[in-house]
């Protein structure tokens, strides 16, 4: 069984995308085993609750973007606890450091709303939008100690429009987000990805 642990701030649409694609592909051998939210209102939460799926909210009250040593441990032990084979990173709003990435080298992945390495950091959407760029995207990547710059292991384009403003932009970035995702997820999962330097190699 592979196991999944999910981190996530806000809604958590894509860990319910994930959920979702293991349930109807009927990927039986993949198991989200916990979600954690650093913030207790949390729609990742209310999923987990739906879903019954187990769940902590492990808050940081020192920092805003970042989580301390303490705090960071605290998240990798219920990580450890639950044997993660990969912790999947969905609109987690706190910059991951080194006691993530010393004790889950590889194995941390994320989905960013831009196609990068254009537009990292926040609101990538609206940043690509006040650019005047023709095509944007969303980027899933494996999670390094700078902000948004892993090897890049899927991407999926989206075309601005004219007419588009932040929120129709980003709602078609995340249609795309919640189907290159899950894809990602079981692509690791069955062993079909492999990294070389920068560069991501998918087998099979």
């Amino acid at each position: 069984m592979f196991t999944i642990g999910l981190l996530a701030s806000g809604k958590g649409s894509n860990i319910q995308a994930i959920i979702n694609y293991i349930k109807t592909e009927g990927l039986h051998n993949i198991n989200a085993g916990v979600i954690l939210s650093d913030n207790p209102s949390s729609g990742a939460l209310e999923i987990a609750k739906k879903e019954g799926i187990k769940h902590y909210c492990i808050q940081e009250k020192k920092y805003r973007t970042i989580l301390s040593p303490e705090t960071e441990k605290k998240y990798v032990k219920v990580l450890k606890e639950h044997k993660v084979d990969l912790i999947c990173l969905a609109g987690f709003m706190r910059v991951i450091k080194e006691e993530f990435l010393k004790n889950f080298p590889g194995k941390i992945i994320n989905i960013h709303p831009s196609l990068l390495p254009a537009f990292p950091g926040l609101e990538a959407w609206k940043q690509a939008l006040n650019y005047g760029v023709k095509f944007t995207g969303c980027t899933t990547h494996f999670v390094e100690a700078g902000v948004d710059t892993g090897p890049i292991i899927l991407q999926a384009v989206v075309p601005v429009l004219k007419d588009d403003t932040p929120e129709t932009l980003h709602k078609r970035i995340q249609e795309k987000e919640h189907i290159i995702y899950p894809l990602t997820v079981k692509l690791i999962a069955e062993g079909k990805v492999s990294i070389s330097g920068r560069k991501v190699y998918i087998n099979g």
